[in-house]
């Protein structure tokens, strides 16, 4: 996402969800699965903080299924670099666990970022980061792109494709991805970063009139429903579920928080169609945080922005 969505700092300096605001400082903490379905927990001896439950939670549950589809392979050493409110974050936890991969994954602090967030993140500083063999690769978009292009994870027994083989689709799919996060994505990140209710209206307006385009760009790979509910057609969920589906809690949270809705049952069935039945699937289930924990998140951002507004 080249630094510009809604919900998780890729680029520039922190958004207004990008963790850069956190409630509490939280040095990194190491979890990952090593055998059976008990997670094994490495943790830095400095770090004083707890490790926030629910991040255990959805690790342990991703890294279970890793497990039992893949089991150990040597030789591979994987470890994500992210944050519990990132968007762009969950969409790489979203494609690992479709793959069926097992990794580590370090929860960071962006306000207080590790020196390994620092050392493989050098020009934008932000999360996330994907550590393969010790090599770093950044922005989500990229990360998903790698992962569906390197045998490594082709190799674990899911058939999960991200991609589609077919040249033409595969760059329809790229153009959908990047109509989310620069026609939805940076006016919303914007709106959130608001210091005036009036400004934030303007900028959610905007919001609100990309996404009849991403209707039609769902009816258009379904055929109208006909091929399914995803992005992926036939092919089930594909790339721009997974792009989508890392902010899908914050789509419900909006609602909750403002009344927004972003995908409307009536202005755009095919999107309120998708919410749902995206939120069914095992892996929404198992990565994305739950919603009502995104709500205080998002009333926290908020009403920090518009204090500074008023200053």
């Amino acid at each position: 996402m080249g630094g510009r969505l809604f919900l998780g700092a890729e680029g520039v300096k922190p958004h207004a969800l990008s963790g850069g605001y956190a409630r509490t400082p939280m040095k990194p903490v190491e979890l990952s699965i090593k055998g059976g379905s008990h997670p094994h927990i490495k943790v830095d001896p400095s770090i004083s903080s707890p490790v926030q439950p629910q991040a255990v939670r959805y690790e342990h549950l991703a890294g279970r299924r890793a497990h039992e589809m893949a089991g150990e392979r040597g030789g591979e050493e994987l470890k994500l670099l992210g944050h519990w409110g990132s968007g762009f974050a969950l969409r790489v936890r979203l494609a690992l666990y479709l793959k069926g991969v097992h990794y580590s994954y370090v929860e960071e602090d962006l306000r207080n970022k590790s020196d390994l967030l620092l050392r493989c993140n050098p020009v934008h500083k932000a999360v996330p980061v994907l550590i393969h063999n010790g090599r770093p690769i950044c922005e989500s978009q990229v990360i998903l792109q790698y992962i569906e292009e390197t045998p490594f994870f082709s190799g674990s027994g899911s058939t999960c494709t991200l991609l589609p083989a077919d040249p033409h689709e595969r760059a329809v799919a790229r153009f959908w991805a990047a109509y989310v996060d620069d026609e939805i994505g940076v006016p919303w990140d914007k709106a959130f970063r608001s210091g005036t209710e009036e400004e934030r209206a303007a900028w959610m307006g905007k919001v609100a009139a990309a996404v009849p385009g991403l209707e039609r760009g769902l009816t258009e790979c379904t055929d109208g429903g006909r091929k399914g509910c995803f992005f992926g057609g036939a092919g089930g969920v594909g790339y721009v579920d997974v792009v989508l589906g890392g902010v899908a809690p914050y789509v419900h949270a909006m609602e909750k928080v403002s009344g927004e809705r972003l995908f409307d049952g009536e202005k755009t069935p095919m999107l309120a169609a998708w919410l749902e039945r995206f939120g069914e699937l095992e892996v929404a289930r198992a990565v994305l945080p739950d919603v009502d924990r995104v709500v205080g998140y998002v009333r926290m951002i908020l009403a920090k922005n518009a204090a500074k507004g008023a200053e």
